[in-house]
Formats: structure tokens, sequence, C-alpha cells
């Protein structure tokens, strides 16, 4: 059990143990300084990135234990190691941890504001990044010549990951090896931060084993201080150590996803076409920014910002700013649900200045089909897409055309309807391009193929056996899939909507290489020319005879008992997943509530491979959107920094009984040219649609006959019936905004 700090920023000043030691079950207890004295060492940070004064980004050590300075509530401080977790935990409980309080900011606008209090020394002025994208003066010329702008204050709220199981970790001693079992989706990655930070450990000495995992959405990703802290006990007991995060763990020291504030405008012409789009954007990344958290917000968000449209001229500037929260970093959409969120709440807004249609206004702008490949403003280059073509089925798909009558009905009845759409785009995979997929056929006829991207609920091996299927044409129970293993393969792992197009791809080519190692094998056996061996449904044959050997005997003929393939392969760049989300909304003007009445979408994701699978993660990933538009939201007591939300009796997710009339479609016809199936990314793709087409659609709801007109752009999320009540009685629009000019 871990102690845990109960104060936001402060100095240690002590720490009584005497009872815990005493406590009957205890092994040992430990602290940073202990930790420290072992040389044990802090997480790394990359210097990938700079502060404004151009040293190199700024990030107080993260250890496994706190040393010193306490930074945010949750921060483990004290380990104890008993022999049952109800002695852990009584003996947690006797530890006294005696500090010194500093003061305490939760707020990345109060953080850079003279005089504001510093969470470490290393930033005076608590930025840990900075960067700047794009022309400033070409952009300031283009608003100054625009016909119409339109500018917003908007908040992407900060929310909790949440999956369905917590995190835990076993670890134990096998001779001279740390053997690691934990809930993750990067083995090779946790592997690797131990054997940076426990001394004595090395890649060959360690072992990170991953079953099951009852969902990632980014929170799983990395290594966190207590895997480090479990693995150095366990090293040091020579015993096994478990650790099982309660929820409120999870909640006060798991990363956070989103956490960002922005000042966004938007210029056109007189005929609606954007001439430029700047942004100003503060990301909270908590007390301990990570490279990921800041590339997340400063760079991978800013990717996709100006999305399925002809944007030519930007000004972004991002800030990463340090505050006594916990860390931020990868939830499902990583920036990019940020930054869509940002421009279709504009494309909206800029719509109903100029008082067009939203989705012409859309369509006035997008990117078309003779254009691609296509270089947007920050040099990311789209290898295809038809976007117009994804519109108009949206369009169909929702009967846009009829919504005014129901609009009407929904009037009758007392309630405002809304409609909101979103057309977008999102960048997959990571940037890493490249993966090792082993294939190993044994004599009685089975394949067993090995990935180092991870399963974690998202059904990855289940499209994999269907890959290797169509390879092989044996029946899907003769096809094991292998992973989670760092004894077996190392890689990147799955975040980023990589899995498929990229260990798919390199699936489909190792099921491949393997048939055509085959056709060697059996042009041997069967004594004739490879050029005359034909492979089917698991037999080799000579063309034009019956003369022919299985697969499995032919792996059993070999030297070694069995037919083994190491396979690595590239695909060509990422993907560029898109999307028309278009939701109507009802709002009861008495109580605030909003309810979503129909919800349709149109998705180009390239290539099926599992239908099911697809259609799954569109319509999750939606509903994990429409959480945070309608109802997630992490908050910190802003004068203690005591998280309030630290349950789910205070955190409310989305349940499935408040959706009805969804409607998803799939455009196949526009594969991805970037790897050899042509598919796209999609598990993120719903959720980047799902936040902007709900928000757009109540706004529009409040915005109409006897409500807000213009005020209702100021609503912020989570649009909860108390905030649209309060909305709609003029009296707050949610919660504080960065209200600074760009």
């Amino acid at each position: 059990a871990f102690v845990r700090s109960t104060t936001a920023h402060g100095r240690i000043t002590g720490i009584d143990l005497d009872a815990a030691r005493a406590t009957p079950g205890v092994v040992a207890v430990h602290t940073g300084a202990d930790l420290m004295a072992a040389g044990v060492k802090p997480i790394p940070t990359a210097p990938a990135f700079k502060r404004p004064d151009g040293q190199p980004m700024a990030a107080p050590p993260k250890r496994a234990l706190a040393h010193e300075v306490l930074r945010y509530v949750g921060e483990p401080v004290v380990a104890i190691v008993a022999d049952s977790r109800a002695a852990a935990r009584a003996a947690a409980d006797s530890v006294f941890v005696q500090t010194e309080d500093l003061p305490v900011n939760v707020d990345p606008v109060r953080a850079l504001l003279p005089g504001a209090p510093v969470l470490w020394e290393g930033a005076p002025d608590n930025i840990s990044a900075e960067m700047r994208h794009g022309d400033a003066a070409a952009t300031e010329a283009a608003f100054a010549r625009a016909a119409h702008s339109v500018s917003l204050a908007l908040v992407n709220q900060r929310l909790a990951p949440a999956p369905m199981e917590p995190r835990s970790v076993l670890a134990w001693m096998d001779g001279e090896r740390l053997t690691m079992r934990l809930s993750s989706q990067m083995p090779t990655g946790v592997r690797a931060g131990l054997v940076d930070a426990i001394p004595g450990l090395t890649a060959d000495n360690t072992r990170v084993v991953v079953g099951d995992v009852g969902g990632g959405f980014g929170m799983k990703t990395g290594i966190y201080p207590e895997d480090i802290a479990v693995g150095w006990i366990a090293r040091t007991l020579n015993r096994p150590v478990k650790w099982q995060a309660e929820r409120l763990e999870d909640f006060t020291s798991a990363v956070h996803g989103r956490d960002v504030i922005s000042r966004a405008e938007l210029a056109l012409d007189a005929q609606g076409k954007v001439l430029a789009l700047r942004v100003r954007s503060l990301a909270n990344v908590g007390a301990y920014p990570s490279t990921t958290a800041v590339a997340i917000q400063l760079l991978i968000g800013p990717w996709v910002a100006t999305s399925v449209y002809d944007i030519p001229v930007i000004d972004f500037r991002f800030t990463a700013v340090l505050t006594n929260t916990a860390p931020t970093g990868a939830y499902r959409g990583a920036g990019r649900p940020e930054a869509i969120y940002i421009t279709e709440r504009l494309m909206d807004a800029a719509a109903r200045e100029m008082k067009i249609d939203g989705s012409e206004l859309r369509r006035r702008n997008m990117i078309r089909p003779e254009q691609m490949p296509y270089t947007n403003a920050m040099a990311q280059v789209y290898d295809s897409g038809r976007f117009e073509q994804i519109l108009d089925q949206g369009l169909q798909l929702a009967d846009w055309a009829g919504y005014a009558a129901r609009q009407a009905e929904s009037r009758a009845r007392g309630k405002l309807r809304g409609r909101g759409i979103a057309t977008f785009l999102e960048w997959t995979g990571g940037n890493v391009f490249e993966e090792r997929v082993t294939v190993d056929v044994t004599a009685d006829g089975f394949i067993e193929i090995g990935s180092a991207t991870q399963a974690m609920g998202q059904g990855i091996a289940t499209s994999y056996v269907q890959l290797a299927v169509d390879v092989f044409g044996v029946p899907p129970e003769r096809v094991r899939i292998v992973q989670g293993d760092t004894d077996r393969l190392n890689g990147f792992g799955s975040a980023g909507s990589r899995s498929l197009f990229t260990g798919g791809s390199s699936v489909r080519v190792a099921a491949q290489r393997t048939v055509d190692k085959g056709k060697e094998l059996a042009a041997d056996a069967l004594e004739a020319p490879v050029a005359d061996i034909e492979y089917r449904e698991g037999r080799f044959t000579v063309a034009g005879t019956d003369l022919g050997i299985e697969l499995g005997a032919l792996a059993g003929r070999q030297p070694e008992g069995h037919l083994f393939v190491d396979s690595t392969s590239s695909v060509g760049g990422p993907t560029w997943p898109n999307g028309c989300h278009i939701c109507e909304v009802e709002v009861d003007p008495a109580t605030g509530v909003v309810e979503i009445v129909a919800y349709a979408s149109v998705n180009d994701i390239g290539r099926i491979v599992s239908p099911a699978i697809v259609r799954g993660q569109i319509d999750g990933g939606a509903v994990q959107g429409i959480g945070q538009a309608l109802c997630e939201r992490m908050v910190y007591d802003r004068d203690t920094g005591q998280l309030l939300s630290a349950s789910f009796m205070d955190y409310a997710l989305p349940h499935a009984d408040g959706f009805r009339g969804f409607k998803t479609a799939f455009d196949t016809s526009i594969p991805c040219l970037n790897n050899p199936m042509g598919v796209k990314g999609v598990g993120e793709l719903g959720t980047i649609g799902a936040t902007p087409a709900v928000v757009n659609a109540v706004v529009d709801a409040l915005a109409g006959p006897g409500g807000l007109g213009r005020d209702a752009e100021r609503v912020q999320m989570p649009l909860t019936s108390e905030v649209v009540w309060r909305a709609l009685q003029r009296r707050d629009f949610g919660p504080p905004v960065f209200e600074q000019p760009v």
C-alpha cells in the first residue's frame, strides 16, 4: 500500500514511521530517501521541447516516491510492504507525514501571473515548454482584410480516463531476473522505464508480462512511479510484491486527459472562405509533465487543427504550464479532440455570424480530392480523402433537410431542439511505422503469431486472426495470437490507433512471407520447382498434380520441428481517418437537462477488417466523447488543491440509457495509400467527432428562438443540467475561461 500526499504543495519536514513498522504483518517500510540512497532514478524526460527562453523543457524530477517536496494530492510518499493487504493498509493509515505548507496553484492562468507561486525552481515562470507554429504576420494581415471574424474562449476540461480495470502490478524475482506482470498498453516501454530507474536491471534480466487489460484509453501507456517502487521492492526483498490500485488512487494519481483553455479566432472573406486560424492555448500539464504530455498539446494536436479544411495561414501559440495537479498524458484522441473541438466550434460560430448553414460553410472550405496528396499548414501530408463525399452521406443519414419539422415538433412539447455537426479528420500512428511480427507454425498445424502491439479490449487479436486466416486459409481456431511478453517480442505497443494499420499490416506481410518460405521448403520436400508450388487452405501442392504436403507436416519436417519466420515491415506513413458526425438534442428549459435524440455518423476508415469491432470502436468512442460534452469533469479546489471529483459519486460517466437514435455508417471506397491493406486507424475517431457535434447541437438549441442568442457560445463543457439551466437564467456560463486576448 502507498501512503499518498494529502497536501498539494509542501516541503517534507519529517515522516513518522514507528507505528507503521510496529504493525503486525509489516515486512518493510520505504520512503523516497531510501530509494534515493539506493540509486533509484527519476522517470526521465526527453529534452524534445524548449521553454520561451530557449532552455530545455522544464520538468521536476518525477520519482517513484516523493522526496523533500510534495507537488500534488495523491503523489506517492511511502511504500508499505506487508504480508496481507489489510496489514499494509493499517500500517499506511498510521504514517504521519509532517510538511511545511507551500502556496498552491491549480489554475494555469493564475500560474502565469506575476508573483504566482513557483512549483519548481527550474521553471520560475511555471512554464514547462512552449511552441509557436505558422506565420504570425501573414495571419495578422489576413485578419486585417477579412470580411468576417469570430473569436471564442473555449475550455477542454480535465478528464479521468476511468478504464474498467484500475492499475495493477505484480513483481517477483526468478533467480536474478525481475518479472513484472501489470496492466499496460506498452510492455516494452515499462521494461525500459524499469531498466532506466532501478540499478542492476538490464533488458536481459527484466521481463514484463501483460495479460488481459480491462481498458487503457491512453492512461496505461508508459511507466508509473508505483511500477518502479514495486519492482525495486520485489528485487530488494527477493519476494513477490503485489499492488492493486483502488479507484480513488487512479483518480488522484493516474494521468488525466485534456485540460486546455484557449482563445481561438477565425478570419473569413465575404464568401465564407477561411483566410486564417489563430489559437492561443494554455495546457495544464500538472506537476510532473512528461515528454508525451507536452507533445500531445504542443505538437500532435496542432497537426490536425486545420482538419479537412483548406486553411492557408495559421498562428498557433501553445504553452505547457506547471500546476499542483496530477500529471496529464495520453487520453483517447490525445490532442486531436482538443484541436478539432476548437475548429468545429469556430466553424459553427462563423456560420451563425454569416447567417449561413453550417454544413454549407464547411463545404466551401473543404480540401478537394484533386488536391491530394495535400500538405496542411502544419506540414502534415494527407495521402487521401474525399471529405465532401463524406459530408453528403452524413447529411443524408441524419436527414438534415427534415430538421425544421423535428424542431417544430420539439417546440410544441416545450423543448428546445438543436443540431450540431462536425466534419473532421485525425492523425493516427504515433509516427512509429515499423513493426516486427513472428510466425511459428507447429507440427500439429497450429499457427502462432507474435506481436508487440497490445490487446486492451479493442479486439485487435480477433482482427489479427482474421488477417492470418485470409492468408493461410485455415480455420480461425488454428491461429493463436501472442502479445504482452517482452521475452517474446518488443516494440512500441498500442497507442495512437496504430495497431491495425501498422501491426495488422505487418501480420499480413509476415503471414505471406511464411507462405512464401513454405513454398520453398515444399518444393524441396516434393522435389518440384518453386514456381510449380501452389498453396491453398493449409496445403502445398504441385500444380496440376495431387502431390502435396500439409502446412503442419511441412513444419514438422524442419530440423527444429517447426516453421518459424521473423518478419519486420513498415507502412509508408500515418493514416488520416475522417468523418461527418451530426447530433440532435432536446433541452428542457425548465431543468436544463440535455437529451441526445439523434446521432448520425459517416466514417471513412478505409478497408474494414472486422465490422463488429469497428462499429463498437466508433460508437463506444462517440459515447466517450459525449461524456466530455455533457457530464465529465475533474475538479480541484482552487485554494487547497484537493481533488473534489475523486470517485464516481462526484465524477459522472455517460450511461448507455442516455442516448437513442444512433445511426452509424462507413465509406470504404477511399483506401489509405500508406499501407498494403488500405486501412485507417479507428479507435479514437468517434471520440474526436462526438464532442464538438454534441456541444454545437446544445449551443444551437440555446441560441434559437427564446434562447440566449450569441451568448449561447459562452457556455463551457461539461454541459450538465446545472450549467445549461444557469446559462438559460443568464446567471453564468460555466467555469472560468482564458479571457486574455490572443
